[in-house]
C-alpha cells in the first residue's frame, strides 16, 4: 500500500481556511482632520504592529472629515497601496464623534479599536488593549500618565472628565480617551444610536459597565496644533449632557426652586424688618439686585431647556449625522 507522506492539497486548503475562520478580526477606525503628514506614519505603525500580531486579521477604517488639507488625496493613495485600508471622505465637517460614528458603522472586526490621526495615541502599544479585551473586558480605554496637550486641551480634557462622571454617571476611578477598543457586541449597540449629535463615550458607558483602562504613553504632536478649540469644546460638552442625560434639567429644577426660596425669604425679612421699624426705607440697590439676579436665572433655565427642545426639533427633521461623498474600497 503506497503511504500518502505529502498533505493533499485539497486538505491543506480546508486547514487553511478553518484557521482563517478562528482568527480575530480587528478593525482600526481614524478620524482624520488635517493629517496628510501624520497619517501615513500611524499606518504604517499599525502594519508593523499587526505583523508581530499574527493571530489577527485587521483592516483600517481612514474617515476624512472634510480636511481643508490633502488628507483625502493621501487616504486615496493609501487605499491604491493596500487592499485592507478602506477610505471615507465626508461632504462637510461634522466633527470627530461623527468620523468616529461613520468607522464604527462600516467595520466588521470582532473587536474595534479607535485611535488618533496625529501619532500622539500609540498603535504600537495596541496589544495592551487588545490583551484587556481577550481577559473579558467589553471596552478599554488608553491612560496616560504624562499627556503632552497643551495646557488648554488639558483643561478641557479635565472639564470633560468631570462632566462625564457628574452627568453620564462614569466611574470615578475610570479613565475615557480618544484611544480605546470595544469588542463587537459594544459596537452594534452603538451604531443603534441615530440622533443627530453622537457622543461616544456616553453610548460606550450605556452599552456596558465591563470597561478597565490600561496605561500608556502619549507622545507629542508631531505637527500642527489640536482641532478643538473652545467652541467645539463647549459644543461635545453640550452633545455630552444634552443627549444621554437629563440631569441638567433635574439641576435647573432644583436651582430654580431655591432661588424661590430665598426670594420668599428675602420677602419676609423685608416685611418684619418694616414692621419692627418703619423708619427703615425700602432700598431699590437690593429690589433691583434681585430682579436681575432672579430674571438671570429665569433666562438661564429657559436657555437651557430651549437647548434641549432645539435638539429634539432637529432630530425630528432626520437631521443626518454625517453625509458620505465618497467611499474607497468599501
Amino acid at each position: 500500500m503506497q503511504v500518502w507522506r505529502d498533505v493533499h492539497p485539497l486538505v491543506k486548503r480546508t486547514n487553511d481556511t478553518e484557521m482563517r475562520c478562528d482568527m480575530k478580526k480587528i478593525s482600526f477606525v481614524i478620524p482624520c482632520y488635517r493629517s496628510e503628514h501624520t497619517l501615513p506614519h500611524v499606518v504604517s505603525e499599525i502594519e508593523e504592529k499587526m505583523k508581530t500580531l499574527s493571530q489577527y486579521e485587521y483592516d483600517i477604517f481612514l474617515v476624512n472629515d472634510c480636511s481643508p488639507d490633502n488628507t483625502f488625496e493621501v487616504i486615496r493613495s493609501l487605499c491604491e497601496e493596500h487592499d485592507n485600508i478602506r477610505g471615507i471622505g465626508f461632504a462637510r465637517n461634522f466633527g470627530q464623534h461623527a468620523a468616529l460614528m461613520a468607522g464604527l458603522r462600516h467595520s466588521d472586526g470582532d473587536y474595534v479599536v479607535c485611535l488618533d490621526d496625529d501619532g500622539q495615541t500609540p498603535a504600537g502599544e495596541v496589544d495592551k488593549l487588545l490583551d484587556k479585551l481577550e481577559e473579558g473586558y467589553d471596552a478599554v480605554y488608553a491612560k496616560y500618565e504624562h499627556k503632552q496637550h497643551s495646557a488648554f486641551r488639558n483643561m478641557g480634557s479635565r472639564l470633560n472628565e468631570r462632566m462625564a462622571r457628574i452627568m453620564l454617571g462614569k466611574p470615578k476611578n475610570l479613565y475615557v480617551s480618544s484611544y480605546f477598543a470595544v469588542k463587537r457586541f459594544v459596537v452594534e449597540d452603538m451604531v443603534r444610536y441615530e440622533n443627530s449629535y453622537p457622543y461616544v463615550i456616553g453610548l460606550v458607558l450605556r452599552a456596558t459597565g465591563n470597561i478597565t483602562n490600561v496605561t500608556v504613553n502619549h507622545r507629542e504632536r508631531e505637527e500642527g496644533v489640536s482641532g478643538y478649540d473652545l467652541k467645539k469644546l463647549v459644543g461635545l460638552w453640550f452633545n455630552g449632557f444634552t443627549a444621554f442625560s437629563v440631569k441638567p434639567l433635574r439641576i435647573a429644577t432644583v436651582i430654580g426652586s431655591l432661588s424661590a426660596a430665598l426670594g420668599f425669604l428675602y420677602g419676609i425679612y423685608t416685611i418684619i424688618k418694616r414692621l419692627v421699624n418703619p423708619a427703615v426705607p425700602m432700598g431699590f440697590s437690593s429690589t433691583m439686585s434681585a430682579i436681575v439676579f432672579f430674571g438671570g436665572m429665569i433666562m438661564l433655565m429657559l436657555g437651557l431647556i430651549g437647548e434641549y427642545i432645539g435638539r429634539i426639533y432637529i432630530s425630528m427633521n432626520n437631521s443626518p449625522q454625517y453625509v458620505i461623498r465618497e467611499k474607497i474600497n468599501l
